[in-house]
This record gives C-alpha cells, structure tokens and sequence, in this order.
C-alpha cells in the first residue's frame, strides 16, 4: 500500500493504543495460569494477534467480550498444533520458543518477513542446558523444540535482546520447583525486563534480580483462580504523535502510564533536550511545538526511539547526535541504514559511526517517494516528518504500521481534520 502524506498543523486529543510488549507477556502469563485471566484494553495490533493465536494453539481457551476485553481460560501448556507461527513478532517468537520447552511435544516455531533472518543462537546456546531439544535452520527459522524444560542454575548472554531473557524467565519461573538463578552477562534493553517482572508479580510468581546480573527464582503457590489485568498504553506508539506534535502542533495524549516501566517513556527526555514545551498531568500528557535546538542522546536502552527521534531531530537545526546504533541491525529492518537511506531522499544527511548516529537538520524537507522497507516504525517516522514537510511524501508498503499501531494513519489524518 502506497500513502500520501500531506502537510498540516495537527492538534487535538487521543488515546494512545494498547502496549504490545506487555500485551503479548500478559499473553503468555494467562496461558500459563490455570484458570481465568481477563486482558482489559487488550490490543488489536498484528503482533497482538500472534501471540493470541500462539497461546491458543497451545491450549489456551479465547473469548472475546465487549469494551476490548478478552476472557483466557488455561490450564497451561496442552497443544492442539505441532506449528507455532509468530508472524513478524520478534519478542513473540523469543519469548514463546523458550514456553513452548515446557511441553514434552515436538514443536516447531516458524514466523515471516524479516522475522526469518534474524539470529537464534540464543537457544542453541541455553536451551540445551536444559534438557531441551533443539534444532534450527543455520542458526535461523524454523526453530524446533521438544522439552519438558528440567530448571537449573544457568549462565547466559544477554547482550542480543532482552527478549530472549524474557521468556527464559517467564519459562523457568512456572517450571521450577525449587529456587534458580540465572546469571546474565551484557544484558540490553533493561527497562524491558522491568516489564516482564511487573508481570511475573502481578500474575503470582517471585522473581528478583541482583543489579541485572543474578534473576533469582523463588517457586511461590499461586492462590489466585481469576486475575484481571488492564494492558496500560504504549509508549512507543505515542512517541510518534509527541514528535509530530513538536514539528508542528499541539497533541493531548491520554491513556498512558507515567510511572511505566516502558522504555520509550524516555521520549520525553528527548523532547525536552530538544526544546520542545511538554505538560504532564496525571491523566493526560500535552506537547507543543516550540523553538527547537539539536541535541544529544545514548539510546542504547530504547533503541525503538531512534525512528521518532530522527523525525525530530530533521526539524532541530544543526547536529544531533544519537548514540546505540548496535542496536538497531536485527530490528525489522536494518533500521540505521533504512533511516539513512530513507531520510536523505528527504535532504536530511545522515551519518553512521562505530555505535552512533549524527543528523544534521534544520534544511527544508524535500518531497519525496519513500520505502518503508516493511518497517512499522520507518513507516510511521516518515509520516511524522512529512508533516511539515513543503510537499506531500509517498510512503511505500505502509500498511507496516498494522505491526504495533493500526489505526496510526486514521489517528493522524484526525488530528489534521480538526484543523481545517
């Protein structure tokens, strides 16, 4: 699908959509609950929709109720499908290959799209450790498995992603019987794994960690049989919407967590150092274009930033610097050279160093047909810049956003509406 984007003043209110990273984990604690999990403000994206066919196929019992409120009845791990299809969901696929252990069947985890080249070694390195079986396609999909998992005290490299260390965690803690430690050395992406022990408390386990280094797993008797559970707003998906509003309106988000684990909360950070006028209220967050100035970010820790952050940085005259490129390599697109090729079509230079990024904006934004690459957060970083741009902008395969944010283009195109 091609899109046209056109310049516009934005204002007015939305509701940021639901949280895919705790969305998908709430996923797979309720199939690891036996009983019955409610998932309140459940999202609908395409990697929501993975992860429920995941859970499903592995056991897990889906309603659907009114007001996006979905009823799982599981009395854990039962497959009814040998296939576990992740679709192009990364934490998905890290996180459900290590539950999919727990079973004593053979099971197989395929995905799509750039899902398919990204490296598995993970599993090949830890997997066997303990007691599983595993066999992959050079060290890529298809993955199979055959478990059960037998717990024990493990080492790991947690230096790839988080996600990995996500589902080990998850994994380990329904299967041990007794108290297990997994030490982790170079661990990424911290704040995600806040998230995951939000979950893990919330849904009945105990799991602590010693400075990221030592998860200490303690087996605790889970006495609940319901648990209700609201999936709070996604910080990654507002991202967009602040910046848009710092090129060139005034946006009211509501719906969003202030004291989130998210790492992408990190977006006002950004906003500020960028001069932009930011207003938090306990219900709502409001950004306002200001005088913006190029500034200065390691965003080795929220690397789903870096797309919103060089939208912003186009519009910030002079250089800005972001730092954590390693980051971005395995994402669903190389996505330092997707926003570099991207961004100059646009007239905006961009150069790549070692493990940093520098922008130079402040230059009119040129009209352009851009790619996407099949990147939700290019897709969506590229409608961003355009809207202050001197023309339209074409986007090429933008149907990416369904990947985390369906209705992005719908809620953009509403915000110019209320102004014309």
């Amino acid at each position: 699908m091609k899109i046209s984007i056109r310049p516009g003043y934005i204002s007015g209110t939305l509701q940021a959509p639901a949280s895919k990273s705790v969305m998908q984990r709430a996923c797979a604690l309720a199939l690891l609950h036996t009983g019955i999990t409610r998932i309140h403000n459940a999202g609908n994206s395409a990697d929501d929709k993975a992860a429920l066919a995941i859970i499903k196929n592995l056991g897990a019992n889906i309603k659907y109720l009114p007001g996006a409120c979905i009823e799982i009845v599981s009395t854990g791990i039962h497959p009814i499908s040998q296939i576990l299809d992740c679709g192009e969901s990364g934490l998905s696929m890290r996180m459900f290959t290590s539950i999919a252990a727990l079973s004593s069947k053979k099971m197989t985890i395929t995905g799509s799209g750039s899902l398919t080249k990204r490296p598995m070694y993970f599993f090949e390195d830890t997997l066997p450790q303990l007691q599983v079986k595993i066999k992959t396609n050079a060290g890529k999909l298809p993955i199979e498995v055959q478990g059960p998992m037998q717990p024990k005290n493990i080492k790991v490299d947690g230096s790839l992603s988080s996600q990995f260390l996500t589902g080990l965690l998850i994994s380990l803690a329904h299967a041990a019987t007794k108290s297990t430690e997994i030490e982790v050395s170079h661990l990424s992406s911290k704040p995600y794994i806040d998230i995951t022990l939000q979950l893990l408390q919330e849904f009945g386990y105990r799991v602590v960690h010693r400075d990221y280094r030592l998860f200490s797993i303690t087996p605790q008797k889970k006495e609940k049989k319901e648990i209700d559970f609201t999936v709070e707003g996604d910080w990654s998906s507002a991202s967009f919407l602040f910046v848009a509003a710092a090129i060139l309106g005034d946006i009211t988000v509501t719906g969003l967590n202030i004291h989130s684990y998210q790492a992408d909360k990190d977006i006002l950070k950004v906003l500020e150092l960028a001069g932009a006028q930011v207003t938090i209220q306990p219900e709502c967050i409001r950004v306002i274009k200001d005088q913006l100035r190029p500034f200065q970010f390691n965003a080795t820790h929220c690397p789903d930033l870096f797309p919103p952050i060089v939208a912003l940085a186009a519009y910030c005259p002079g250089e800005t610097v972001i730092q954590g490129i390693e980051r971005l390599f395995y994402k669903e697109s190389n996505r330092a050279e997707t926003l570099k090729i991207e961004f100059e079509k646009l007239g905006i230079p961009i150069s790549l160093h070692q493990n940093s990024m520098t922008i130079q904006g402040g230059t009119q934004i040129l009209a352009a047909t851009t790619d996407s690459h099949q990147d939700h957060r290019i897709a969506m970083a590229l409608a961003v810049v355009a809207t202050a741009a001197r023309e339209p902008i074409m986007i090429s395969d933008a149907e990416a956003v369904n990947k985390s944010y369906p209705r992005f283009f719908d809620d953009l195109d509403s915000l110019k509406l209320a102004n014309e």
